[in-house]
């Protein structure tokens, strides 16, 4: 036989059935054997994952890469930089670039900037608003279509027009279109005509600081987030579509998916990491702009913790959304004027090992919610997502004692900050893995623009 690409010996393997101690083969790209290495082949290459975890590549359905249009905040070489230093092996964009991807034209000019730029492996997700363009973008090979149900007011970035449904009816006839490829529709919920009450209320007393942008998208308990997460789940039912919800953050909405999927109906439900560790009200004072996003108070974000643990929440998307500096302090005195979100994508797997090391939540619950979870939700499993023969080697190797301190020294992002500056944390990947490639190694990216592959839904 001939001698096996890569061997890692040593560590223990997340399994879906358990952790267990077993060295992993790689031929080609795919995992070849799993066993004890003094059974296997030579090599070419040798790991030594004593002490270690070996979980699958980490896959990020929720990344704003920001390329084509808005490449001074990041750029498809960047993000994917980013992402390989956090153990993302599978990053997958979103339509709010510019020309916006509403169309199969401007879907398949995006793959193929991907193509050249990109350090892992990755995909798209266009926007649903164009119905003609659904199904060509679907035999195209998009994972899932996204909708935007916000509108941007005070600023035009990051929700532009041509990404968001506001009218019922429109957005209705984008569920049943979307139902018909049987893809997932991803939505953004929000109530925007009970926003332009409650924003304007504000706006009358002239409070557009953060604090005031923060209670806002909190009034009446989340009532913008819930009466949108209500209207979507009626639409889903009545269609059929695979509803995905993005930016879980409300009890109500938690609420409102447990009784679908009580159901038996597919609904899924996405948790982004500033929701968990970086939105409460002490750090809106003290970051202010550079946190929001959006303010969650600390007994929904308890609530978040629940959905997580009992298998409301499916998926962490990080909803990794960079803006430079100069865009970011204009909300200090108007946060209405400064673009929401902030960088993720490097950081969200120390946080969640450091919540797993703190007692918070396990590490089985991590990688299904990382790594296994989407890759199943998005039609890429068992490609990806799983440590088995047959599927691609996109491995994570976790060091779960590593002390660090997240700095924006050390971020491959191009706006060159994170909101987790000076955060410590225990627990840190220290290599990504892609399809038996080392593309980071202790937190030094190595991987080179072209690394990744486009990947679409697994046949069948």
């Amino acid at each position: 036989m001939e001698k096996f690409d890569l061997v890692i010996k040593g560590g223990r393997v997340w399994t879906p059935g358990g952790i267990v101690e077993a060295d992993i083969a790689v031929y080609q790209g795919k995992i070849a054997a799993l066993g004890r290495s003094s059974a296997f082949p030579e090599s070419l290459g040798l790991i030594d994952a004593k002490g270690k975890v070996i979980i699958p590549g980490l896959i990020d359905t929720h990344t704003h890469h920001r390329e084509p249009g808005f490449t001074h905040k990041e750029d498809l070489t960047t993000a994917t930089q980013a992402a390989a230093a956090g153990g993302v092996t599978l990053s997958v964009g979103m339509p709010n670039v510019d020309p916006p991807t509403t169309t199969v034209e401007r879907y398949r000019n995006v793959i193929e900037i991907s193509k050249k730029k990109a350090l892992v492996d990755f995909n798209h997700n266009p926007s649903g608003t164009n119905l003609e363009e659904i199904a060509k973008l679907a035999q195209a090979g998009c994972l899932a279509f996204k909708i935007f149900m916000v509108r941007d007011t005070g600023r035009d970035y990051p929700h532009m027009p041509g990404i968001g449904l506001h009218n019922h009816g429109a957005l209705f006839r984008c569920f049943e279109e979307v139902a018909k490829t049987g893809l997932p529709l991803m939505v953004h919920p929000h109530d925007q005509d009970l926003m332009d009450v409650i924003e304007q209320r504000y706006w009358q007393r002239g409070d557009r600081s953060p604090q005031a942008y923060g209670k806002a998208y909190r009034d009446f308990d989340g009532i913008i987030w819930d009466t949108a997460i209500a209207t979507i789940i009626r639409f889903q039912k009545a269609t059929g579509v695979k509803l995905h919800i993005l930016h879980m953050s409300t009890p109500g909405g938690l609420e409102m998916v447990r009784r679908a999927k009580d159901e038996g109906r597919p609904v899924t439900s996405e948790v982004n990491p500033w929701a968990l560790f970086l939105a409460s009200w002490e750090n809106v004072e003290k970051l202010g702009p550079y946190c929001l996003g959006f303010w969650v108070p600390d007994e929904h974000a308890e609530a978040l913790w629940q959905g997580i643990k009992d298998g409301t929440i499916d998926v962490v998307g990080t909803d990794h959304a960079p803006h430079t500096k100069e865009e970011k302090d204009v909300g200090w005195k108007d946060m209405w004027q400064s673009p929401g979100g902030e960088p993720q994508i490097q950081d969200y797997l120390k946080l969640f090992l450091t919540a797993v090391n703190e007692g918070k939540t396990t590490l089985d619950r991590v990688v299904r919610l990382t790594s296994y979870n989407p890759a199943r939700i998005f039609g890429v499993y068992p490609r990806k997502g799983v440590i088995q023969v047959g599927s691609d080697a996109d491995l994570t190797i976790v060091d779960m004692k590593r002390e660090e301190t997240i700095s924006n020294e050390t971020t491959y992002t191009r706006v060159g900050w994170t909101p987790y500056h000076g955060r410590k944390v225990k627990g840190a990947p220290v290599y990504t893995i892609v399809r038996g490639k080392v593309v980071m190694q202790d937190g030094k990216v190595i991987g080179k623009p072209g690394d990744g592959e486009f990947i679409t839904p697994v046949k069948g």
